[in-house]
């Protein structure tokens, strides 16, 4: 059995890292905050990343237009519709959670600490996104709950990141890892297969530069093409490749393979809203694509951190 599951896993799973760390179960309550981006607002660029949709990701969050409490409510309340029970951490998902001034952050992110069964806040961010004070304050929320901030890369392929938008270098994310883990903050690092015209090897790359970092976790995004977004249009201009799952699954595999074991993995496939996903159709069903990565670890005898 591998190392870090209790399961079939042959990956370190965030459901096991949960139970081990607070023994139950432990939900995320997706939120959003109403903020945008630097690259959408002309900070550092304008139109957002070319695959973002216009809830910056956030699309199975709460509605920006509800007070950040009501979001909560709502979707806890779904929740415990399927489980009676648990913890929950408030995951501000969508656009930039840290492009505020600390002020404005507290609003949104104190009255979810205080809220029955929270133990936690999970903020995903950009690294060019976190003032110093902002720091300061990440530093002693740390101190009093469970915290996790959550930094885009998506590639380290230069070219690539120019094309997708992102504006922001891989020297200044691994500043920013390294400020965070002064502070002992655990960091999460997204990243995206299926970027146009990324080789299977940027890709291992990709992961083989993370693997380098005092990170905590990582998200494995598959590239989703969705309605009304500039990657579309970029794709019926072009029809780059969109990988198949088969594909798909290999290059997981062996990105896993490169990962340090301790790292947990948070995601290891997108979750698109099916009415407005272009590509890749197979994406849709998740569960089948978690299995066939499971299939495909035992085909091969391999685990998490293998070729470490």
């Amino acid at each position: 059995m591998f190392q870090y599951s209790n399961t079939n896993k042959r990956y370190h799973t965030l459901d096991y890292f949960y139970k081990e760390k607070f023994h139950e179960k432990v939900f995320k309550i997706s939120l959003n905050a109403g903020f945008t981006c630097p690259n959408i607002d002309g900070t550092v660029g304008h139109g957002g990343c070319i695959y973002c949709s216009n809830t910056g990701s956030g699309e199975f969050g709460g509605k920006k237009e509800e007070p950040i409490l009501k979001q909560f409510q709502s979707i806890k309340e779904m929740m415990l519709q399927k489980w009676s029970k648990g913890k929950y951490i408030g995951y501000f998902q969508a656009h930039t959670n840290t492009y505020a001034p600390v002020e404005e952050l507290k609003k949104v992110y104190e009255p979810i600490l205080q809220q029955k069964d929270v133990i936690g806040l999970s903020i995903a961010t950009r690294p060019d996104s976190i003032s110093e004070e902002c720091l300061d304050y990440l530093e002693e929320l740390n101190k009093r709950t469970y915290l996790t901030v959550e930094l885009g890369l998506q590639t380290i392929n230069e070219k690539t990141s120019k094309l997708i938008n992102r504006c922001h270098t891989v020297e200044c994310l691994e500043n920013m890892v390294k400020n965070l883990r002064k502070r002992k903050i655990n960091v999460v690092i997204h990243i995206i297969n299926g970027l146009p015209y990324e080789t299977k090897e940027d890709m291992i790359r990709t992961v083989q530069f993370i693997n380098q970092l005092d990170i905590q976790g990582i998200k494995i995004h598959m590239l989703s093409i969705l309605k009304n977004t500039p990657l579309e249009k970029l794709y019926q201009k072009e029809h780059f490749h969109v990988l198949s799952k088969e594909e798909y699954i290999d290059i997981v595999v062996t990105q896993l393979e490169y990962l340090r074991p301790e790292i947990v993995i948070h995601r290891i496939t997108g979750d698109p809203d099916p009415k407005e996903l272009i590509e890749p159709t197979w994406l849709i069903k998740k569960f089948g694509v978690l299995n066939d990565i499971d299939k495909e670890m035992v085909k091969r005898d391999t685990y998490q951190g293998k070729k470490v």
